[in-house]
C-alpha cells in the first residue's frame, strides 16, 4: 500500500500556508512537506513567500531552504527528499501534507516519474554555456524543432525548462515528450485540496505582494550579485531575480541608484509574472480532479478541511 499524504495545493497567494496553519492549530498533527521549488532553495527569500518564522514554529516544515543556489533542483530530487520526510512524518504518527503550487513535484510524486536517465553534469554545463553565447531564443527554437509539443507549451524565456528539455534530447536523442508519454508508477497516495479564492480579493492580495517584494527584492538581489552568484544560477529562477538583476545593472549597480520608475516597472512585470504563473496553475490544479476546492475565506474553510483529513488518516 502506498503511503497516504493530503495536499494543499492552489495559485500563488491563494492562503495555503494559512490553510496549514490552521489545521494545526485545529488540533491536528499535520506537518507540512514543501511543494513549492522556490521555496525549497537556500538564499533566495524576497520572492519565494516562504513560510514566515511564526509559520515555522506554528507548524513543522519540511524541505523549506534545503537545496543549494547553484545546483538545479530536478522533480526526481523532489520525490527522493518528500519521500523521506513523508516516511519520517508517518513514523511517528504525524499527517504528511503538501502544500505548494509547483504541479511538476507534486505530478511527479503522486503520479511517478518518467524513467529519464541521468544527464551528465558536463552536457549541462556545456548547455549553460551555449546559452549565454547564443542566446535562449536560439535554443528554445532548436526545441521547437526536435519536441514541438513541449516547445508549444513552454516560454521561450524559460531557461530551467527549456535547458532541461534540450538536456534530456541530447543525451537520449529521444524528446522529453517521449519520456514523459511512458507509463510511471506513483510513490504515494494524495487526498487533493485545491484552494480557489474569490478573484477580486486575490488579484488584489497578488498586487499587494508584488508591490511589496520590490525594495527587498532589490536589497537581496544586490547582495547575491555581490557574493558571486551569477544571474544565470538555477536558484534564481524563481519570479523576479533575473528582473531584479538587469534593473540593478541598467541604474549603475546599487539599489539607490534604482529610480522610481524602475521600481513601479519592476513591480508591474513581478505582477505580470505572478499572473501568467497563477494562469498555469489553475489549469493544471484543476485537472486534477481535487477531492476538496475550498474558498479560503469561506468561515467553514478549516473546519470542512479539518474534517475530510480526520475521516482520511483517522480511518
Amino acid at each position: 500500500m502506498l503511503p497516504q499524504v493530503a495536499a494543499v495545493l492552489g495559485p500563488t497567494a491563494a492562503g495555503k500556508t494559512a490553510l496549514a496553519v490552521a489545521l494545526r492549530k485545529a488540533g491536528l498533527p499535520v506537518e507540512v512537506v514543501c511543494c513549492d521549488g522556490p521555496q525549497m532553495v537556500r538564499g533566495v527569500d524576497a520572492a519565494t513567500a516562504k513560510p514566515t518564522a511564526a509559520e515555522r514554529a506554528a507548524v513543522p516544515h519540511h524541505l523549506v531552504d534545503v537545496w543549494p543556489l547553484d545546483e538545479a533542483l530536478s522533480a526526481g530530487r523532489y520525490v527522493t527528499l518528500a519521500t523521506a520526510a513523508i516516511a519520517e512524518i508517518h513514523g511517528r504518527g504525524g499527517w504528511p501534507l503538501l502544500v505548494g503550487g509547483t504541479g511538476l513535484y507534486h505530478r511527479a510524486l503522486c503520479r511517478g516519474l518518467a524513467p529519464i536517465p541521468e544527464v551528465p553534469a558536463t552536457l549541462r554545463a556545456a548547455l549553460a554555456a551555449e546559452a549565454e553565447a547564443r542566446g535562449l531564443q536560439a535554443l528554445w527554437q532548436e526545441l521547437a524543432r526536435v519536441d514541438p509539443d513541449y516547445a508549444a507549451g513552454t516560454p521561450a524565456n524559460n531557461r530551467q525548462r527549456v535547458l532541461r528539455a534540450l538536456e534530456v534530447w541530447r543525451h537520449t536523442g529521444r524528446s522529453f515528450s517521449a519520456w514523459h508519454a511512458q507509463p510511471t508508477t506513483p510513490h504515494v497516495r494524495s487526498f487533493d485540496i485545491v484552494l480557489q479564492p474569490p478573484r477580486q480579493a486575490w488579484e488584489e492580495r497578488l498586487a499587494r505582494r508584488a508591490y511589496a517584494m520590490v525594495e527587498p527584492l532589490l536589497v537581496e538581489a544586490a547582495s547575491l550579485r555581490d557574493a558571486g552568484v551569477a544571474a544565470t544560477a538555477p536558484g534564481l529562477a524563481a519570479l523576479g531575480y533575473r528582473d531584479a538583476y538587469a534593473v540593478l545593472a541598467a541604474a549603475g549597480g546599487e539599489v539607490a541608484d534604482v529610480a522610481a520608475a524602475e521600481r513601479g516597472a519592476l513591480a508591474d512585470v513581478l505582477l505580470r509574472s505572478h499572473r501568467r504563473y497563477a494562469k498555469r496553475q489553475r489549469t493544471f490544479f484543476a485537472s486534477l480532479a481535487p477531492a476538496l476546492v475550498l474558498d479560503p475565506a469561506a468561515a467553514d474553510c478549516v473546519d470542512v478541511a479539518a474534517a475530510a483529513l480526520r475521516r482520511l488518516f483517522a480511518a
